[in-house]
């Protein structure tokens, strides 16, 4: 009986365990993980729409960052940074001059107050070159910028008249300035060619058409004439640096003489003894944003460095085949 109880309450147990499992198999768990797979299903739909509104709320709140740190970068003070080391020539007037267009075409003189900075190291040369690298830096000053010209080492001769021209004139403690004059020289070899039975014949139409020259016989009249010369072009020197640096004595500074700095700033040849560094620097202090600015030539195409076709744009079709026939033979390593 106890068995049988035993075993009755065992088959019962296993029936009812059996049709619990199999009702709770069939239907009550099925449905159970239905929910539980949908619950899951809404939690990850939601933790996704959250993160994805996180994500979103990120992005917009750094985009408006971006967005006003550009606004405001916009709206600060520019300051362009030019560099001009000049050659007796001053070749590199070509350079600059479309460096000088190029600030010219996005500086804002009045709503952004921009300004231009020249770090200028030159000891001169011609007056025809030093005087059109002036005439571009005068471009600046018709056009409302602020011009600061800062010397590093020298600014001499044609150098000073570059550096004249600035609003404000900066150089450090031992640059050299002045040598406000003018120049001419060249040998002469007519006794010696006289020597050796040589003859040297120059046919001229005008009276001054040719004055000292190393071969002909020095004239007294040429001379005086060739010192005219270059008086006049010490006056025109002069009458420039007075007009644009009319706080110092042109009389008194132009002799040829140079001087370093503290004579110079002592002079009114310059308004402040400072380093380049320590100029910008100070821009950046007062919160401008600051740029080099840099021209350079594109270089030519490889056909038209070898004399193929234009550039690289009109080249001959045969051109365009040989580059890339060579291309081809360069990445196969033959």
């Amino acid at each position: 009986g106890s068995g049988g109880g035993g075993g009755g309450e065992s088959g019962g147990g296993e029936s009812g365990d059996g049709g619990s499992g199999d009702a709770l198999g069939l239907w009550p768990l099925g449905a159970a993980d239905s929910m539980v797979a949908s619950e899951v299903k809404s939690s990850d739909a939601d933790l996704l729409a959250a993160a994805e509104g996180l994500r979103g709320g990120r992005l917009d709140a750094l985009n408006a960052l971006v967005d006003a740190a550009t606004e405001a970068a916009s709206k600060s003070k520019h300051v362009y940074v030019l560099k001009f080391f000049g050659d007796v020539t001053a070749s590199q007037v070509a350079q600059l001059r479309q460096e000088i267009t190029a600030v010219l075409t996005s500086a804002e003189a009045e709503e952004r107050a921009d300004e231009v900075v020249l770090v200028l190291n030159t000891g001169g040369g011609t007056v025809t070159g030093y005087g059109l690298a002036a005439s571009q830096l005068l471009r600046l000053k018709e056009a409302g910028l602020p011009l600061t010209i800062c010397v590093e080492q020298v600014a001499a001769s044609g150098g000073y008249m570059m550096a004249c021209v600035a609003d404000r004139l900066v150089a450090s403690p031992f640059a050299v300035l002045g040598s406000i004059g003018v120049i001419t020289e060249q040998p002469n070899v007519y006794e010696r060619l006289k020597r050796e039975g040589i003859s040297f014949s120059t046919i001229t139409a005008g009276k001054y058409k040719r004055t000292l020259t190393p071969t002909k016989k020095v004239d007294p009249l040429d001379e005086k004439k060739l010192k005219s010369d270059i008086e006049q072009v010490l006056k025109l020197f002069k009458g420039f640096v007075a007009q644009n640096r009319p706080s110092l004595d042109i009389d008194k500074i132009a002799t040829g003489e140079t001087w370093f700095g503290p004579d110079a700033l002592e002079r009114n040849m310059v308004d402040k003894l400072a380093t380049v560094d320590e100029v910008l620097l100070d821009y950046v202090d007062k919160g401008a944003q600051v740029f080099g600015l840099k021209y350079t030539e594109k270089p030519p195409s490889p056909l038209a460095a070898l004399g193929i076709g234009g550039s690289a744009g009109e080249a001959a079709p045969l051109a365009q085949l040989a580059l890339s026939w060579l291309l081809a033979r360069g990445r196969d390593g033959g």
